[in-house]
């Protein structure tokens, strides 16, 4: 019995990297190939496909497709990552964020632990640092313009107001070296934070920066109190150790409205060592000193000043050697500095306590630890960073990387619009 008549199936060869367009077999020729062969597929619109495999690190674990690649003549093709924004052994948007979050508080190896612990992700500790510095650094070149003395009123009608340096570890290569390992040198950079908050609230603002001279620092503590709500009708309560360039940028930045306040843990460092010139029993010492923080907080600083007088010593021995000297002249040269009283009645603070804490949990806890040098860009990075985190705008960061056209796993995203004080 004859077979029923069945119409033929077009035959289309494909291979496994080989993929086929529209029903067809869509591979051209190689141009070095035959000059038959080379003149068929000379101007045709047909491309060559191929399949490749894509991978990318995520907060599941790595992903792997077969993507679909073409060749239109000279040009190549990738559809799939064009729509989908993804770049090749990239990261994820939300494992960077997971990355950056664990980077800055932790060495870059313990957060490949961490990752490992929380995710399941194991990724190369080059490649969270390499993510980390490049978001780090998006950062602080996104960093809030310079504010304007305001024209208007502020939200607060008072203002507190600290900055003070701390040293940071830094290391220089010798670029004149091929060898980069050899010409380092280890040195020490002071990084200037500074704060500034509403009276009455605990959530200051921060801003930090290693390096740059004394009217950077003044600017930026000038931008903290204007985002902490300083007006035309605010006032700035200053409290600081009594450094000159401090007391100029107060003056500088903030005029009539401003006022400074010595810190009464570094004047009662200077009255505790002037003890040793007054009385010999250490009984007597201690309650010598603490005769003079009391006339100090009713505010009677001349009435310090006169005991201090009483035993200062000749002009003949060192001051190194003259610890009432020293005292009597850091009290004289600081005389409209020391209105405790005046400050405690209105409760404000009269010691700087609160920006010598923030140096260890803003810069120190990451920056400062035992064995850790940093390039100075990187270390201004990571600064900008941990700075950036503590004021509230992390997720704003994020959100205007999320709506940037960058892939969404690259691992160098551009400077966002995300500001950091």
């Amino acid at each position: 019995m004859a077979r029923p008549w069945r119409p033929t199936r077009r035959r289309i060869w494909c291979s496994r990297r080989f993929v086929c367009w529209a029903g067809t077999c869509c591979r051209t020729g190689r141009s070095d190939g035959s000059r038959r062969r080379g003149e068929r597929y000379r101007g045709s619109r047909a491309c060559g496909g191929w399949v490749k495999k894509l991978r990318w690190h995520s907060k599941f674990g790595p992903i792997a497709v077969k993507e679909p690649q073409y060749q239109r003549l000279n040009e190549r093709l990738r559809p799939f990552r064009e729509e989908a924004k993804i770049r090749p052994r990239g990261c994820s948007r939300p494992l960077q964020r997971a990355i950056v979050d664990f980077a800055a508080d932790q060495p870059f190896a313990q957060a490949r632990a961490k990752l490992l612990e929380h995710y399941g992700v194991g990724i190369g500790e080059s490649t969270i640092q390499r993510v980390t510095f490049e978001h780090a650094g998006a950062m602080r070149r996104s960093e809030r313009p310079r504010a304007a003395f305001p024209d208007k009123p502020g939200r607060h009608k008072t203002i507190v107001a600290q900055t003070d340096g701390g040293m940071i570890p830094v290391v220089e290569t010798d670029r004149r070296q091929k060898d980069r390992r050899k010409g380092k040198t280890l040195l020490w950079k002071e990084a200037k934070l500074a704060l500034a908050r509403a009276h009455g609230s605990r959530t200051p603002v921060y801003a930090a920066m290693i390096g740059g001279g004394v009217d950077k620092a003044g600017a930026q503590l000038f931008d903290c109190a204007v985002r902490a709500g300083f007006g035309v009708d605010s006032r700035v309560h200053a409290v600081g150790d009594g450094a000159a360039w401090i007391v100029g940028q107060i003056e500088e930045r903030f005029g009539v409205q401003g006022r400074y306040l010595v810190d009464f843990y570094h004047v009662c460092e200077y009255l505790a060592e002037a003890s040793g010139a007054v009385h010999a029993d250490p009984a007597e010492r201690t309650r010598w000193v603490e005769a003079q923080k009391q006339a100090l907080r009713s505010g009677r600083a001349q009435a310090v000043l006169s005991a201090l007088a009483a035993h200062v010593e000749p002009p003949t021995r060192a001051d190194e050697e003259a610890p009432a000297r020293r005292c009597h002249r850091y009290l004289a040269a600081r005389r409209d500095q020391l209105f405790y009283d005046e400050a405690l009645a209105a409760e404000l603070p009269i010691g700087s306590g609160e920006i010598e804490s923030a140096h260890r949990y803003v810069a120190q806890q990451r920056l400062k630890r035992p064995g850790a040098w940093w390039k100075v860009e990187h270390a201004e990075d990571m600064l900008a960073l941990r700075v950036l985190r503590i004021n509230g705008d992390w997720e704003k960061y994020w959100s205007e990387q999320r709506a940037s056209a960058a892939p969404a796993n690259h691992n160098r995203p551009e400077a966002s619009e995300a500001r950091a004080a």
